[in-house]
């Protein structure tokens, strides 16, 4: 039987994380850097073993006036402390709750500068099996992301967007452009079981794009991620494809 991992970018102070935990198999909790604090982190562990979700860390820039989104640029080192300190406040709340940190996915600027950028994406990777090497590192498919995690034979997970558009390329087309996100749930629905079932996605373009697809981004801060959530679980059933983490 075909499976996927459904996972949502949680605790950045969004009002949907409990409604849309029933329909996911991972969590990424914000690390209070770009959105989140040691609260809403504990609050967001608890709802997750509650249903036996997979957690994971999902560090960002230190900027939460423009939610981690737009780039900067740091130093080597900077960006491998970026990393580990968000990875120590973390690990910290899932030790007191008794649970385990089961991958890493970075947020944002980083997460796309991290795809495109090869000598970053080791650096995040490093920052990851240096806290823990049986950590997954869930990264953009057939990014620099992957393959730098790979090199140093840390876990991967290609992940995929079903509720954002692709260039003809195979990035994610920039939130600052027309049509970057998808706004029609047929047409999330639709990307998805492409990307699970075919291993491509459709550019704006209209081009064919090949895809690896370990997980499902579902974004919880869209205007309809309730909704896509749970209509994206339901059609993944319907087509006998389980949902499980990675």
């Amino acid at each position: 039987m075909m499976s996927i991992d459904l996972n949502c970018d949680m605790g950045e102070g969004m009002d949907n994380d409990t409604l849309i935990m029933p329909f996911i198999s991972a969590v990424n909790i914000a690390c209070g850097y770009h959105a989140g604090d040691e609260k809403i982190m504990q609050k967001t562990i608890e709802l997750a073993l509650q249903r036996d979700i997979a957690i994971g860390a999902h560090p960002g820039f230190a900027d939460k006036e423009n939610f981690g989104r737009i780039e900067q640029q740091l130093s080597d080192q900077e960006y491998c402390d970026l990393i580990s300190e968000q990875l120590v406040i973390i690990q910290k709340f899932i030790d007191e709750a008794g649970a385990t940190l089961h991958h890493v996915k970075p947020h944002g600027a980083l997460y796309n500068m991290s795809a495109k950028d090869p000598s970053l994406a080791n650096v995040i990777a490093r920052a990851v099996k240096d806290h823990d090497a049986s950590l997954i590192l869930y990264g953009l498919s057939n990014s620099h992301s992957i393959t730098e995690a790979e090199k140093l034979h840390l876990k991967t997970a290609s992940e995929v967007f079903a509720d954002r558009t692709y260039t003809d390329a195979g990035n994610l087309t920039p939130r600052t452009q027309p049509h970057a996100l998808i706004g029609s749930e047929q047409q999330s629905v639709q990307q998805v079981l492409q990307m699970i079932q075919q291993q491509t996605v459709t550019s704006t373009s209209n081009k064919i794009i090949p895809v690896k697809a370990d997980t499902v981004c579902i974004h919880g801060d869209g205007a309809h991620a309730v909704q896509f959530a749970q209509l994206i679980f339901t059609t993944l059933k319907e087509n006998n494809i389980a949902i499980k983490p990675v």
